[in-house]
């Protein structure tokens, strides 16, 4: 019988995760600036084209979601008529932006919400600022009233959650929000900075609380470019990593990769 002496110790538990400083915050975010650059783009005050834009931007690139959005307002027009339009119609619009069936229900459901002008205070529902048309003012209230409100606002509607959200509130009018999808949440998890495993609501309240002020579009457009060019999710390109060496999953991701020890 083998003696419990010689028994294989138990791994160690991994540490517990811990939020990162600052200063590690801001050489992440210096070396970031020194690959990609700063990213240069002003708030464009159309949250509602944010928020169909971002829905169709869902599970597919870049150009399908263009794509598929200059196909919706070409072909109805205004938001009123993608409103009341027959759900198959909306549906074959956006088709290229692919899962159709799902984007055209919820872009409905979303329309029809807002026009109904519940959850909005009562001085943004007078007159035209609940219409559809792109040229009033629909949610542009939001800008008006705390980020906090305008989240909560955004997350009652149908199929929004925080990542939408927050490409409405940052995008439209340069709030403070940043939003956190698969390529920024890999990335920050790889690096520490964020809790792996976490759920996505706390996932972007602890990237709200790392990202210094007024670098919310900065930090996340540079996270989401890296995870795009080289922290893929299968296969990432350490080797050519700008941040591997303040990177603790190399090792891990790619052993022959990782720094020799002397």
């Amino acid at each position: 019988m083998r003696s419990s002496s010689t028994r294989a110790a138990a791994p160690k538990p991994p540490p517990a995760w811990k939020p990162p400083t600052r200063a590690r915050v801001l050489r992440i975010r210096d070396r970031l600036r020194e690959i990609y650059g700063a990213p240069l783009m002003s708030p464009h005050g159309d949250p509602l084209a944010e928020l169909i834009l971002t829905v169709l931007s869902q599970s597919t690139n870049d150009r399908n979601r263009d794509v598929a959005y200059l196909r919706l307002r070409a072909r109805l027009g205004t938001w009123q008529a993608v409103r009341d339009a027959p759900l198959a119609e909306v549906e074959e619009a956006i088709r290229p932006g692919g899962i159709s069936k799902v984007k055209s229900a919820r872009i409905q459901a979303i329309l029809a919400a807002i026009s109904t002008g519940a959850g909005a205070p009562a001085w943004a529902r007078r007159g035209q600022a609940l219409s559809l048309d792109s040229r009033s003012g629909a949610l542009r209230w939001l800008a008006r009233v705390p980020v906090e409100q305008a989240r909560d606002y955004l997350t009652s509607l149908p199929g929004v959650g925080r990542k939408t959200a927050a490409c409405v509130l940052l995008f439209a009018y340069g709030l403070r929000d940043v939003p956190v999808d698969t390529h920024v949440s890999r990335v920050c998890m790889r690096l520490g900075l964020l809790q792996a495993g976490a759920p996505f609501e706390q996932l972007h309240d602890q990237m709200l609380a790392l990202t210094p002020p007024g670098e919310e579009l900065e930090l996340h457009v540079n996270l989401l470019r890296h995870g795009r060019r080289t922290c893929h999710a299968r296969g990432p390109d350490c080797g050519n990593c700008g941040l591997a060496r303040m990177c603790p999953s190399r090792a891990l991701l790619s052993p022959a990769a990782a720094p020799r020890r002397r």
